[in-house]
């Protein structure tokens, strides 16, 4: 694969979503993510060019923006780990009372 290629990849994955999204497939939620991760990339790119304290200022700031629009699934993740360990622990509660 040519250098150049990989770019022309990205470029026409942007472009089928697009498509996608005016045909009404819903990927908006997509969208609102790539803004925070290119971000990131501007960030890692500008620190392994040398220029390291821009580079971690944006990587940052991009982190912050990818955890606020990412929030919803901590929340998703917190319920379910609290039912895991509610019913983990009424099986620890029925074992230990046949005993």
């Amino acid at each position: 694969m040519r250098s150049g290629n990989g770019l022309a990849i990205l470029l026409i994955g942007f472009g089928g979503l697009i498509i996608f999204s005016k045909l009404g497939f819903g990927l908006g939620w997509l969208f609102g993510l790539l803004i925070p991760i290119l971000i990131i990339l501007l960030g890692v790119m500008a620190w392994n060019s040398g220029n390291r304290l821009l580079g971690g200022v944006v990587a940052v700031v991009g982190g912050f923006i990818l955890l606020g629009k990412l929030s919803f699934l901590f929340v998703w993740v917190a319920a379910i780990a609290l039912i895991v360990f509610g019913i983990s622990m009424l099986g620890r509660n029925n074992r230990s009372t046949r005993m």
